[in-house]
């Protein structure tokens, strides 16, 4: 018996992860620059520094390339939402998410994407499902964990409460154009965990040191 010895593609057969990397870092700039509508492969190749062919070797169209960069997007890492309460919680998404989002590029992406949306049932459809799910995953864990401890009634709406949730923020960037502050996102998450049904938060009493 004998084994045949399979030869290393080569040539266009192969694609290198630095160049797939400069593509997408190239999109992400030339789409902050000139926005969805003017996104073209030609400008995309010549800021990545390559050929239009090694774009068209790994996505069909501009509109494969942004779907990808949405969904990658929303996929990121996260730190892990268990701090023991849902005040830690919100405050530890807040400011994961704030800190995506202040990104230079994500601002100006986020917002036209948004806006191209209306326009293009294709983008449309992908914010929705890909954006959707990604809130339902994170925010129905916090949910969850909150309705366990007690937090939050058993009756909570998951739905209604990642709206509550995601919305300010996404209220903030893309309509209200007004920045994330710490402060800003230490009262929201006062704000919503008291609109989710969680109470108000007291300051605790200080005790009196015991005189000797």
């Amino acid at each position: 018996m004998t084994t045949e010895k399979r030869r290393a593609p080569a040539g266009a057969a192969v694609l290198r992860d630095e160049i797939t990397t400069a593509i997408r870092r190239a999109l992400m700039q030339e789409l902050a620059a000139v926005g969805y509508g003017r996104l073209s492969i030609e400008a995309v190749a010549r800021r990545a520094g390559v050929s239009k062919t090694a774009i068209y070797r790994r996505w069909n169209s501009k509109l494969d390339l942004v779907v990808e960069l949405v969904a990658a997007a929303a996929h990121g890492k996260l730190p892990v939402l268990d701090t023991g309460t849902l005040r830690g919680d919100l405050a530890v998404l807040f400011q994961a998410v704030a800190h995506a989002l202040r990104h230079p590029l994500a601002s100006q992406i986020i917002p036209d994407l948004l806006a191209e949306a209306a326009r293009n049932p294709a983008i449309d459809q992908t914010l929705r499902e890909v954006l959707h799910a990604r809130q339902q995953e994170i925010g129905g864990r916090l949910i969850t964990r909150a309705v366990q401890r007690g937090e939050l009634p058993a009756d909570t709406d998951p739905d209604a409460a990642v709206d509550l949730i995601v919305g300010p923020l996404y209220w903030r960037l893309a309509i209200a154009r007004l920045p994330l502050t710490d402060s800003y996102l230490d009262n929201l998450v006062e704000s919503v965990a008291v609109a989710l049904g969680a109470g108000v938060s007291l300051p605790q009493p200080r005790v009196a040191p015991a005189s000797g």
